[in-house]
């Protein structure tokens, strides 16, 4: 059947079964009541001789009675304390990595494994987007243990109330007061937000305190509620509950109010403290949020004086909820019954809103499998009707089939039938020659292409060699400083290669090397952030922290490249240099090779004479090569080293003092030198090129040497 427009907020409280029946109206911001009702209890559900079950069980029976809920959606509240409520605020982070974000918070906030609850969160208004990735968002996490859910629901299931939304009273109440109370957070610059709204709804034995200004939600609960007025009465006069609690309703026409009031004062002051601790909490955490007012809610705040004393101990505008702005309906609104008791249909409004589609928080504590179950009740009548068609639909078919199976003599095609196979057999019989012929002569032509290519490829290591050699940094003839700390030198003790189906496998593993050896300073865009020195280069000091801009460039910032693809080689070089002292900064360290060999790899250093092939002569640059890419993939931190001297050592004799290197006064000359040393480990991709040609020339090694 199809569903009507309006919805049912039933709110189960521990006085009275309060309920709205509601549509979203033609006006923009406005729901539109149709219905509502009150049914009190006999006695409140927190007396010692009230059994709450029976007593709930009546009042629905007497709501189902006077109304009919067939075809509407229905909402129904638990109390706050019975859920758990996470606000939180959110890193940047893109948009579609929010909810694996959710889940994660989610596992650590709960304080119960996720299969025994029910959860669900929602973004809250709020925060910038931009670009996919979202800045200063905040979520909402709400969940209930499911035996408690499921006793929720257990009295309306039993009365035959199929409910479609399970919420929490403080959420309905804060979508209440965002939807009746506040502007439209679509109209709300996020910059400066409105002042927050207070409500404080009183109920039998607590109190829920939300705080909301439309685009950020925080609520408590308070273990103070109506009848812990009516306790103090007890207490104080000698009562008994039901006589104290009428003496609590009528307090001002009592015999002496003045000591009806002193001894429920107390109460008063307790009340009015933890809702003052309660606000200096909020602010505290919200320093940029502003408390605008505090509107009371809740039949207990129907209490002579308790607004003016709670205002007088905050210092706030505290009154009554006294009229819904955003509800419209002259029916209900006029009901002397509505008017009576209005007070307490704040958080039923709030639910009929959102099972009507009004705009706020719309989780749904509603157990997933129940919700799967419906949908599969609902379809149930039309995969019947689909199953009883195909039936027939099949069984047509089948007669069809038979009556042609009938009519068939097997002796009248035997012939053609035999005639179809022996053609049939001869076309793949061909096929399979052809196959085999296209087999040989591909492979004929992949040996006279492999010949063909071993002439140019013998000298292509031996230029990759040459490139290398001449990309490393060196002083000029005869210009050489004496020490060798200030020499321009790398020295190389090891090349090494690898080869790699797919150079993207050896990218993807070093990232993270490959964005530290070329990061950037955001400040001048010339000197990178990631070198310099042993406390400043990550790779250096490990304790350091992270640079931002090296996550950038992990993550696909706009220095990041796509990186190499396809066959190729990974060569490494080892090796170490000493140009560390104190007046070579900032080029020293890792610096120093990225300014020297990670730069020529990178194309901007010398070009390259072609040995063989059709450019044999030519000079080349080092990226027509196919190198490339170049990463520090390992380093040490710099150390101190004694070095020899050159011509300090003579061959074949010990390191002993040397009778023709003495100094003035008969004093030895020193034979070594402390000098200050950095190794490194540098990979890069080498693809070779068919010198003077476009295409990538690699030739997958035989097995076996592909590590060499």
């Amino acid at each position: 059947m199809a569903r009507s427009p309006f919805c049912w907020g039933i709110d189960i409280g521990k006085c009275a079964l309060k309920a709205m029946r509601c549509r979203l109206a033609d006006e923009p911001r406005k729901l539109a009541a149709d219905a509502f009702d009150y049914v009190e209890y006999p006695m409140l559900l927190t007396q010692p001789e009230a059994d709450a079950v029976e007593l709930v069980r009546d009042a629905l029976r007497e709501f189902l009675g006077r109304n009919t809920l067939r075809g509407d959606r229905v909402a129904v509240s638990v109390p706050g304390q019975m859920g758990l409520a996470k606000f939180i605020k959110l890193p940047p982070i893109e948009a579609k990595k929010i909810p694996d974000i959710v889940k994660y918070e989610a596992r650590q906030q709960i304080p119960f494994p996720l299969e025994q609850v029910v959860w669900d969160w929602q973004r809250l208004a709020g925060g910038i987007e931009e670009g996919g990735f979202v800045i200063d968002a905040e979520v909402a996490i709400f969940a209930m243990k499911r035996e408690q859910v499921f006793r929720a629901l257990a009295p309306l299931t039993q009365a035959g109330v199929e409910v479609d939304v399970l919420q929490l009273a403080p959420i309905a109440l804060a979508n209440m007061a965002t939807f009746d109370q506040l502007p439209d957070p679509a109209t709300v610059d996020p910059e400066q937000p409105p002042a927050s709204i207070v409500l404080v709804s009183m109920g039998v034995d607590a109190t829920d305190l939300v705080v909301t200004n439309g685009m950020r939600i925080w609520q408590r609960s308070i273990p103070i509620g109506g009848s812990s007025f009516t306790k103090a009465i007890v207490q104080g006069m000698k009562l008994t509950f039901a006589k104290a609690e009428h003496l609590k309703r009528n307090a001002a026409r009592a015999e002496d109010p003045k000591t009806v009031f002193k001894v429920m004062r107390p109460v008063f002051n307790e009340f009015a403290a933890e809702l003052q601790r309660s606000l200096n909490y909020f602010t505290g955490t919200d320093r940029t949020a502003t408390i605008g007012k505090v509107l009371l809610l809740g039949n207990a705040a129907k209490l002579r004086g308790l607004s003016d004393f709670v205002g007088k101990q905050l210092g706030i505008d505290v009154q009554r909820l006294e009229a819904f702005r955003g509800l419209e309906g002259a029916g209900v609104l006029g009901a002397p019954a509505f008017r009576e008791n209005r007070l307490s249909f704040g958080t039923a409004y709030g639910l009929a809103l959102q099972a009507a589609g009004g705009p706020g928080v719309r989780t749904n504590l509603l157990p997933r499998e129940i919700i799967q179950e419906r949908i599969v009740e609902a379809k149930k009548p039309w995969a019947i009707g689909a199953g009883v068609g195909l039936l027939g639909a099949a069984a047509i078919s089948f007669i069809g089939m038979y009556f042609a199976w009938t009519t068939f003599a097997p002796s009248d095609y035997a012939g053609a039938f035999a005639k179809a196979d022996g053609v049939k057999t001869q076309s793949q019989a061909a096929i399979s020659a052809v196959d085999e012929a296209k087999q040989k002569r591909d492979a004929a032509l992949a040996q006279q292409r492999a010949l063909l290519e071993v002439e140019d490829r013998r000298f292509q290591s031996l230029d990759m060699l040459r490139a290398v050699h001449a990309l490393l940094p060196r002083d000029p003839p005869g210009g050489v400083p004496e020490n060798p700390a200030d020499r321009n030198e790398l020295h190389i003790t090891a090349v090494d290669c690898q080869y790699f189906p797919d150079l993207a496998t050896w990218f993807d593993a070093v990232k993270q090397q490959w964005a530290e050896t070329h990061a950037t300073d955001e400040a001048d865009g010339s000197v990178p952030a990631a070198g310099g020195g042993p406390a400043e280069d990550p790779a250096l000091n490990p304790a350091a922290e992270p640079n931002a801009d090296v996550e950038a460039l992990v993550d696909g910032g706009p220095a990041s490249l796509p990186g190499p693809t396809g066959p190729g080689w990974v060569v490494q070089l080892t090796g170490y240099h000493y140009h560390n002292e104190d007046h070579h900064k900032p080029d020293e360290a890792a610096q120093f090779v990225r300014s020297t060999i990670v730069k020529g790899l990178l194309g901007e250093g010398d070009e390259v004479v072609v040995s063989a092939g059709p450019w044999a002569g030519r000079t080349v640059s080092v990226k027509e090569f196919g190198i490339g890419y170049p990463v520090i993939v390992a380093t040490t931190p710099v150390r101190t080293t004694r070095v020899l001297k050159e011509g300090a050592a003579v061959p074949g004799e010990p390191l002993a003092p040397r009778p023709d290197l003495f100094l003035g006064a008969g004093q030895p000359e020193e034979r070594e030198i402390t000098l200050r040393r950095f190794d490194f480990v540098l990979q890069f991709a080498w693809q070779p090129l068919s010198p003077g040609g476009e295409k990538p020339f690699v030739a997958t090694p035989a097995p076996g040497t592909e590590g060499n």
